[in-house]
């Protein structure tokens, strides 16, 4: 009975915010919760920081993956450092909030914005906006989940069970959206304006932000799509990212309730003694005098000066490990959508793979280095001292490409977990040792909601053969290693 509860508040919700209207019952529709002269733009923020919530957040309710990567180990409960989804129901919470609290409230900004703005030019810029957030919002639930409700996602008044679509058919179709997005973009029209908690409405940085995520996208069906990546890369790789005064980080508040997802977790919900360093992290960082092992943790306690971290699966105490530096839980500390730093990794890698980019992936590969250093607060004098170590120098680090660049983008993907698992997952690297008592072996996915296997079963069942199986350990279609 709770399932099914939960499935119809979720129809419900999607119909109010997607006008299940009929032609003469007009007073039923006026729904006090659902008011008709809402902004576009308010709707707009509210997908923007939801999504932005998502991502960033340390709740591990929603977010497991800082243990997945092993960034950090938990003290207490130890579900998700085993490899545990779902004794919080973590793939119906993500789910939930990707379709309902993101998509859902982009979708109404969109339907709205062609009522509310006027000017032609303004519109465009609007559409575009609004399009390259449900984008990337569908890019984490085709990567995380497989093949998902797309095509008819949003007709729930006409088909309140949809289909499931083939996660590469969805993955096209968005890199199409993502393209004409790009090429509707003007610097000569307004666009959502102040409403952006981003670049508050710079079209330009816009410009570089889709093409930093049409880059991104791009790279992750290299294994799968050779030749779509490459034209998708070639046609990204002169507009992306040139510095991290580019990144895309959303602007959060000093005080609540527009405040730092884990500042919320840590301190408003008194969370900060779950979690501390994991040994997997701490040993990478030390093993190369990594300057940013001060920036991210702090030391095992007030009077020691050295970092611990805990063994993975394994419960430890709070006291006597290293812990999250304090700067990731101040209340206005930035959410990440993509940084500079991420985009020459990736195109280190495209290099890598022949494709035109206009650069060396040894180039590319110390751009992304050190310019995670300097973001993170580190020096350009201790950046380049670390990259200037055999260890980690291009030409003489260990291993193959994937290697290097796997690892290297792995450290610089620190507290942007679900990126960096979407990395680690397609690349190979790093490769992390089995947690104690792992529940499986490394997730290569989430399974469906319990919501789909009651409700929407038939098209679920569907689904699950089509990807192989619903399982964690079933690799999605752009994992090819």
């Amino acid at each position: 009975m709770k399932i099914l509860k939960q499935n119809f508040w979720m129809v419900s919700a999607l119909l109010m915010l997607l006008g299940g209207c009929t032609k003469d019952l007009t007073k039923l529709n006026n729904d006090p919760k659902n008011p008709t002269n809402i902004s576009y733009s308010a709707l707009f923020t509210r997908g923007q920081q939801q999504l932005s919530n998502l991502l960033n957040t340390a709740d591990y309710d929603f977010n497991p993956m800082n243990f997945f990567e092993q960034y950090w180990q938990e003290t207490t409960y130890l579900n998700e450092s085993q490899y545990d989804i779902f004794y919080r129901g973590i793939p119906d919470a993500d789910w939930n909030t990707l379709y309902l609290n993101v998509l859902a409230n982009l979708v109404r900004a969109d339907s709205l914005a062609k009522i509310q703005v006027t000017d032609a030019g303004a519109l465009a810029n609007v559409h575009a906006q609004i399009d390259i957030m449900q984008v990337m919002a569908f890019y984490y639930l085709v990567t995380t989940y497989g093949d998902i409700p797309y095509s008819a996602a949003f007709n729930l008044v006409n088909n309140a069970f949809p289909k499931y679509d083939d996660a590469m058919t969805v993955y096209k179709d968005l890199l199409t959206r993502m393209s004409a997005d790009i090429a509707a973009l003007d610097d000569g029209s307004a666009g959502v304006g102040s409403a952006d908690q981003i670049y508050g409405g710079d079209i330009d940085a816009w410009k570089k932000f889709a093409s930093s995520l049409q880059l991104r996208m791009g790279i992750t069906i290299a294994d799968a799509d050779d030749a779509l990546a490459k034209t998708t890369v070639e046609a990204a790789a002169p507009n992306v990212f040139t510095s991290n005064a580019d990144n895309a980080n959303f602007a959060y508040l000093s005080s609540p309730p527009y405040v730092n997802p884990i500042y919320n977790f840590f301190i408003l919900g008194a969370r900060q003694g779950d979690f501390v360093a994991c040994s997997t992290f701490i040993t990478q960082l030390q093993s190369d005098n990594d300057p940013r092992l001060p920036l991210f943790f702090t030391t095992n306690s007030d009077t020691s000066a050295n970092y611990t971290g805990g063994t993975p699966g394994d419960g430890v105490s709070y006291f006597g490990h290293a812990k999250p530096a304090p700067i990731i839980y101040t209340p206005d500390f930035r959410g990440v959508f993509i940084d500079y730093p991420e985009t020459q990794f990736y195109l280190a890698e495209a290099a890598e793979r022949g494709y035109s980019v206009g650069g060396t992936a040894a180039s590319f590969y110390q751009n992304g280095v050190e310019g995670s250093i300097i973001e993170w607060g580190g020096d350009s004098a201790s950046a380049k001292a670390y990259y200037n170590q055999s260890s980690v120098t291009y030409a003489t680090a260990a291993g193959t490409w994937q290697q290097k660049i796997g690892t290297q983008a792995w450290i610089a993907f620190y507290n942007r977990a679900w990126d960096a698992w979407v990395d680690s997952r397609r690349l190979g690297y790093p490769v992390f040792p089995a947690p104690d008592k792992a529940k499986s072996t490394f997730p290569e996915r989430f399974t469906y909601p319990v919501t789909e296997t009651n409700v929407n079963s038939t098209n679920y069942s569907s689904a699950a053969a089509a990807i192989g199986g619903d399982n964690v350990t079933t690799k999605l279609f752009f994992v090819k290693n």
